[in-house]
């Protein structure tokens, strides 16, 4: 079999499409639609994800209408299907690795949620160690085995550091 040489073909410099950094639920994006909708301008407006606590604190979000066209160069704009419904979600760059397999989701009873596997960076304190032996030591026994247990409800701990004295520094997040 002979093909066309006017019948379309993929190149191989052609990019895959790129991957979502945030899961966006059907029941979310609805909700979404529904309030972007009711905005003046409303097909110019993309959903903009924005990470607004500092490090050591629990993760807040900031969700806004922003126009899809003033978007900063480096935020990464995605856009989430469902049928015919469609948004653009905006997320600023300094975020993207924290929103990394996120779920944006929408319950009647909750409203908008959204679940993070990610937790935030440890606030850097003066004078405490962080990179050494017993630091290593303290951070394996919080992955391996605290934040799996608190993750079952919704929670994390973030090792900070210790004081060279037998007090180590954590703080705790999350919805427990």
């Amino acid at each position: 079999m002979t093909t066309s040489p006017l019948a379309p073909q993929s190149s191989p410099l052609a990019a895959d499409a790129p991957s979502q950094i945030v899961r966006v639920t059907p029941a979310a994006l609805a909700q979404l639609v529904t309030l972007r909708d009711e905005e003046p301008d409303a097909e110019r407006l993309g959903l903009r994800l924005e990470i607004v606590s500092g490090p050591g604190e629990a993760f807040r979000y900031d969700l806004s209408f922003d126009v899809v066209t003033t978007a900063a160069f480096t935020d990464e704009v995605r856009t989430h299907r469902d049928g015919d419904v469609a948004l653009k979600v905006i997320i600023p760059a300094k975020d993207v690795e924290q929103l990394e397999g996120a779920t944006l989701d929408h319950t009647d009873s909750q409203g908008l949620v959204i679940r993070n596997p990610n937790t935030p960076a440890a606030p850097v304190v003066e004078g405490l160690v962080r990179d050494d032996a017993l630091s290593a030591e303290v951070e394996a026994v919080i992955t391996a085995e605290v934040n799996p247990a608190l993750a079952a409800h919704g929670g994390f701990v973030t090792y900070v550091g210790h004081d060279g004295e037998g007090t180590a520094y954590l703080t705790m997040g999350g919805g427990c």
